[in-house]
């Protein structure tokens, strides 16, 4: 998913995580549940912006960030937003340093909101 990397527009319903993750729905309960991958009901149904997913499994530094923001107060539609929004202090979005290997520094910013 490298290529759809920057696309903060598309999202996936659970149907379509579960085709992407090749898991059982269960499955993507669980890892949304355990914060793995975060997702919002926006339109319609609950969904989770496709690039949180990279070479088919969730980015392996979103579960951390997110929870330096749940613990920061930060709703998960919030958090979201926030992830896909560009973030002066890091010059991209937050999920784009991610993407890039920048967790620290993306930590660090989040750290800073609370």
């Amino acid at each position: 998913m490298t290529e759809n990397a920057q696309d903060t527009s598309a999202w996936l319903t659970i149907p379509e995580l579960v085709d992407a993750l090749d898991e059982t729905p269960g499955r993507v309960r669980r890892l949304l549940d355990e914060r793995y991958l975060i997702g919002s009901r926006r339109g319609g149904a609950f969904a989770v912006p496709a690039v949180f997913i990279a070479d088919g499994r969730p980015l392996p530094a979103l579960r951390g960030t997110v929870i330096v923001m749940q613990d920061a107060a930060f709703s998960d539609d919030e958090i979201i937003d926030w992830l896909l929004a560009e973030e002066e202090t890091l010059g991209r979005s937050p999920i784009a340093a991610l993407l890039a290997g920048h967790k620290s520094e993306v930590r660090r910013v989040a750290r800073a909101l609370a």
